[in-house]
């Protein structure tokens, strides 16, 4: 499975404004596209999917930009991926076994199935708070 460019900049997105979580200021869009080198116009679009998940919310005026609006111990990178992906399963079958002809009999789909729930399992144990510090390693 390759993750797609929206969950990995997705990803850093969140880890830069868990970053700034404590300070309770809100990040500009500009701020973020040069801490994180994102492309702006690409950042605005994820931003947006972020909001309307309900993940950040954004300040209006002068002092204003984004802000997570859930703690990032709350937020995982396996909701990163859902969110960006858009698809869960590793395979359409595992969902929708009348894609396939083979489903019913089909010996790869269980093993294709419990491989997604490892995968999301792993990253669901994954928390943004967790990749905030550079120095801590991930053991």
């Amino acid at each position: 499975m390759k993750l797609s460019t929206k969950s990995r900049y997705g990803a850093r997105i969140l880890v830069e404004l868990a970053k700034h979580y404590d300070t309770g200021k809100p990040l500009q869009v500009s701020e973020i596209a040069r801490l994180q080198d994102i492309p702006m116009k690409y950042l605005e679009q994820l931003i947006r999917l972020l909001r309307l998940a309900g993940i950040v919310r954004s300040v209006r005026g002068p002092k204003g930009g984004h802000i997570l609006n859930v703690p990032p111990e709350e937020i995982s990178l396996g909701q990163v991926v859902r969110l960006f992906e858009g698809q869960e399963e590793l395979v359409e079958c595992i969902s929708t076994p009348d894609t396939c002809i083979k489903a019913p009999g089909c010996r790869f789909r269980q093993a294709w199935k419990e491989a997604t729930e490892a995968l999301y399992a792993n990253l669901d144990q994954v928390k943004i708070s967790d990749l905030t510090d550079p120095h801590e390693s991930m053991d």
